[in-house]
């Protein structure tokens, strides 16, 4: 695969979505800069995420992906790290558990800075300024200083994924995730949710399950898988003057990496015939995601997916479908089947955000629970017509204590979302909502692998 490609080969082709750096030489300068920086992630986490992933292909476990649709750098704080990484533990837990099948978990985390537009530029009061791109390129503020893309931006980007990432290591390893802990995963601010309690019910019945092998003589203490989790990081590969200065050569493999995270994915907007970010992602070894959603013609996933992946890898390859509610009945099945037929060994996860954004009288955008709901329930009817296996689950969601989704248990509603409508860009299931859906969906796991007369494969311990 990377014995044509290049780094820098991606400038050769379309590149759509690159904000326009007035500073040519602050823009080689600032790169130059991050091509001497230590790689954020390395080879062999990344082989490890792709054997992971394998195993969700082969229907023997579960991906959970999840975190904000843009981080910034106004609300880096370890308290917000920690809370979403602290969601994600919760939701992991009920998936494991009540679902019977391990689960990869995946963040949206330490590097999710940059965002596509639908238009380069915005007005306001009839003032015309470039679009926010994300706080890797420039400001969210609307003032022409601010929207102006600066290429140091991407210098602070690495250092705050260089932060985040050594705290969720911490997390991750530390003892955080422990199993013994799973009664304090729970946020403060949830606590009195109808889904808080099921989830207490829920740890009470892990502990009794660690008693009960303390008992029998295993000490829970020395199971490394109870002590610990593995966690991986993700982002949208939008920015290639950023990822190009992060793409290192394993010495051990001889391949290419992209360092700036474990899984990299390319978006509706770029992943079309010709696509520089296509190019760019055709020589890394890590795994990749391609978002699929009505736009997506079967024939260009099969040449995308023979691009991406020409060796057909088990865990290469991961799926994001976003459809909306109303469609992926009749717009994933036609995708299923043409990737069934052809052989690809993908991992089809469900993006029910996306598709399911609309806009309130008072203009804030929401994305009403139910629908994404409804599409989660169509996204699992599908892969049971088609007999595909439904692997993952990707959200856009905050362990923050936001109003910008209506509905759901807590019954958020439509003169409640600017309470605390925090979002950067789009908006975020809060952490009940996300745990509400874990929930939902561990029971649909727990009911397919039933129908299935048991599990492709055994549980894995690492349920945190």
């Amino acid at each position: 695969m990377a014995h044509t490609w290049t780094p820098e080969g991606w400038r050769q082709h379309d590149a759509r979505q690159l904000p326009d750096y007035p500073d040519a030489a602050a823009l080689d300068a600032a790169t130059a800069e991050l091509a001497q920086r230590p790689p954020l992630i390395f080879a062999g986490e990344t082989r490890a995420l792709t054997e992971d992933l394998a195993q969700v292909a082969r229907g023997e476990a579960f991906l959970l992906h999840g975190g904000d649709c843009a981080e910034s750098f106004a609300e880096f704080h370890p308290d917000n790290i920690r809370d979403t990484f602290r969601a994600l533990l919760q939701m992991a837990v009920v998936l494991t558990f009540a679902g019977r099948m391990p689960v990869v978990k995946m963040g949206r985390m330490a590097g999710q800075f940059a965002k596509p537009r639908s238009a380069p530029t915005e007005v306001q009061d009839g003032v015309e300024l470039p679009s926010y791109r994300g706080d890797s390129v420039n400001g969210i503020e609307f003032e022409e200083s601010a929207r102006q893309p600066d290429p140091q931006r991407m210098l602070h980007a690495y250092a705050q994924s260089a932060s985040t990432l050594n705290l969720l290591r911490a997390f991750a390893g530390g003892g955080y995730a422990n199993l013994r802990q799973v009664h304090q995963w729970t946020l403060d601010h949830i606590a009195s949710s109808p889904w808080a309690q099921k989830f207490t019910e829920t740890a009470d019945r892990i502990g009794e399950a660690l008693d009960f092998m303390e008992a029998c003589g295993v000490d829970p203490a020395k199971v490394p898988q109870l002590q610990g989790t593995t966690f991986y990081t993700s982002h949208e590969a939008l920015l290639l003057p950023f990822e190009e200065a992060l793409a290192r050569r394993d010495q051990l493999s001889g391949e290419w990496y992209g360092s700036s995270a474990h899984f990299l994915w390319v978006g509706d907007r770029t992943r079309f015939d010709g696509s520089a970010h296509i190019e760019f992602l055709r020589g890394i070894a890590n795994p990749v995601g391609i978002k699929c959603g009505p736009s997506l013609d079967p024939d260009l996933l099969l040449r995308l997916l023979d691009t991406l992946n020409p060796d057909r890898t088990e865990g290469r390859i991961t799926l994001i479908t976003r459809f909306g509610h109303d469609t992926i009945q009749d717009g994933l099945p036609p995708l299923l089947r043409a990737v069934k037929r052809e052989g690809h060994p993908v991992v089809w996860s469900c993006d029910p955000m996306h598709g399911n954004v609309v806009k309130t009288a008072s203009g804030l955008k929401t994305r009403p629970f139910e629908r994404i709901l409804t599409e989660v329930r169509g996204f699992f009817a599908a892969h049971r017509a088609e007999g595909t296996h439904p692997g993952g689950i990707h959200l856009e969601m905050t362990g923050q204590d936001v109003t910008e989704c209506v509905g759901g248990a807590i019954a958020i509603t439509d003169d409640r979302l600017g309470d605390r409508y925090h979002t950067h860009c789009d908006p975020r299931l809060n952490a009940a909502q996300s745990l509400e859906l874990a929930f939902m969906i561990a029971e649909t796991l727990r009911e397919e692998t039933e129908a299935d007369g048991g599990l492709a494969g055994t549980a894995d311990a690492d349920a945190a």
